[in-house]
């Protein structure tokens, strides 16, 4: 089972940076609903095991559609959901369409995800809502631990490299903590300083 959804990655707030920095023409002016703000910058998504390891990403602009870039992440490597058939993805209410399902379907991938207004209660509903929140969390994780968003990249090679670098060490924290067996997978607390 894998957890997806995207995260802001800001890169400035006045209407200054935004005509000054390097960035300009890639980042972009969004909207995040689950913060229920307009932002300047990037989207990180990510397609997470339910421990937080990362098994594909990819950052673009403020605006990118979250079913384009998760089709983006599986169809840049073939092999991601070829390994794992009948692989669930949980997903949020932008994850919709049945085209996109049954583009998920022939990538041998299915589809959890709430109904959206209108529509007609979904199948596995009941385990969506504790499910969910792993996404939130391990976002929380980059954002709260590892500073996400206080990246301090002004040129795109610059965000990219340290987006990368916050990923890596997520990624690294997983397995250094399950090849030595602590009973969480993504705690950094033996990192903090």
């Amino acid at each position: 089972m894998w957890v997806v959804d995207s995260t802001p990655v800001e890169c400035g707030r006045s209407r200054e940076t935004a005509r000054r920095s390097e960035l300009a023409g890639w980042a972009e002016y969004g909207y995040c609903a689950s913060h229920s703000r307009y932002f300047r910058g990037l989207r990180l998504h990510l397609l997470c095991t339910l421990h937080g390891l990362p098994a594909g990403f990819a950052l673009t602009g403020a605006k990118a559609d979250e079913r384009d870039v998760l089709l983006g992440i599986l169809a840049a490597d073939p092999d991601l959901a070829a390994r794992l058939p009948g692989q669930i993805i949980i997903g949020d209410k932008n994850y919709f369409g049945r085209e996109f399902e049954g583009q998920l379907a022939g990538a041998g991938t299915s589809l959890l995800r709430p109904a959206r207004q209108a529509e007609p209660e979904r199948a596995g509903a009941q385990f969506f809502k504790p499910l969910r929140q792993v996404i939130e969390s391990i976002n929380d994780t980059l954002k709260g631990q590892l500073n996400l968003e206080h990246h301090g990249g002004h040129t795109p090679e610059g965000a990219i490299v340290r987006v990368l670098q916050r990923i890596l060490a997520l990624t690294a924290a997983i397995w250094h903590n399950d090849h030595t067996g602590q009973p969480i997978m993504r705690s950094l607390v033996a990192y903090d300083h």
